[in-house]
């Protein structure tokens, strides 16, 4: 599949036929005003510049997008966030004169934020990641609120620029990052059952990872290697953890390893040596360290209780 890559705002904005951006570093404008540009193949589509969809997309079920590797749920979600240097890639099941789209569209490129508090938190926002799969869900007040922000980023970058224009603009984008953070989080929280499958999904990994015989030469899980088994980053699963469970992904990979080394403790003869080195540990020092800030008490305690 064609890669077609924009270095620039001004290059994306020249392919989809728009005017020359009125600041070359952010743009905001609506997607009816951009020219239909028809493809004559599926492409993945490259941005060297953050990109932040309000988009309603008739006949999204014909569309299928791909954001990295993972299929990305736009039927009914209508804001996305794209950061730069990651892929997104489209298909169509349909006719692309049948696709029709409304609402805004925000480039932001990152040599904007230079010297300014959003370049040091931006990349926190967990929408960012590959592994955030679908749109966010958007109540008409809460997009009616959006589309505001959106309006006033778009009048200050065509008013005359001058000392104040860059504050505001980025206190704009910090207050649109903010809300589009808590929405999400609230999409945590009402999609409960898909969410709790993924809580359940994550619970069978742990209990078949540590009940494999080869803990010796795989080592501990590792949040990225449970994240990636879960088709999901990091960082969003243990925000996803939190919200539900009020733990991270760290503390439930030491919570499963916890239990299973009170299960040794308590029914076996193997030493705290053995245990360790049985459950990944290199140094029975770091298992009894873990095992006493979990538990407060030392490993030979614990067994010591059962005798």
């Amino acid at each position: 599949m064609q890669v077609k890559r924009f270095r620039t705002i001004s290059e994306f904005q020249q392919f989809r036929h728009l005017p020359k951006p009125d600041h070359p570093l952010i743009s905001v404008f609506e997607v009816a005003s951009a020219e239909r540009v028809n493809l004559n193949e599926d492409m993945s589509w490259l941005y060297e510049f953050y990109c932040i969809g309000l988009k309603k997309v008739l006949n999204s079920k014909k569309v299928k997008l791909k954001y990295g590797q993972q299929d990305y749920d736009f039927d009914d979600g209508i804001m996305s966030f794209v950061a730069p240097n990651q892929v997104l890639s489209l298909s169509f099941e349909t006719d692309q004169q049948d696709i029709q789209q409304s609402g805004w569209l925000l480039l932001l490129h990152p040599d904007f934020l230079w010297n300014t508090s959003l370049a040091k938190t931006i990349k926190q926002y967990d929408f960012w990641d590959y592994s955030v799969r679908e749109a966010l869900f958007l109540s008409e007040k809460e997009e009616d609120l959006l589309v505001g922000i959106m309006k006033h980023i778009q009048q200050e970058c065509k008013s005359n620029i001058d000392q104040f224009s860059k504050n505001i603009i980025v206190a704009h984008l910090e207050t649109l990052f903010s809300y589009a953070d808590r929405f999400y989080h609230r999409q945590f929280i009402t999609r409960e059952k898909q969410n709790h499958q993924v809580l359940e999904r994550l619970e069978q990994l742990l209990h078949a990872y540590f009940n494999c015989d080869d803990l010796v030469s795989k080592g501990l899980p590792t949040v990225t290697a449970v994240a990636q088994a879960l088709n999901l980053s990091p960082k969003y699963l243990s925000s996803l953890l939190k919200v539900l469970t009020g733990q991270n992904t760290q503390q439930h990979i030491h919570e499963k390893l916890i239990e299973k080394a009170k299960e040794k403790l308590s029914t076996t003869n193997l030493s705290v040596g053995e245990i360790a080195y049985e459950l990944g540990f290199e140094h029975i020092q770091s298992f009894s360290k873990l095992f006493k800030t979990k538990t407060n008490q030392s490993p030979l305690a614990f067994r010591a209780s059962f005798n």
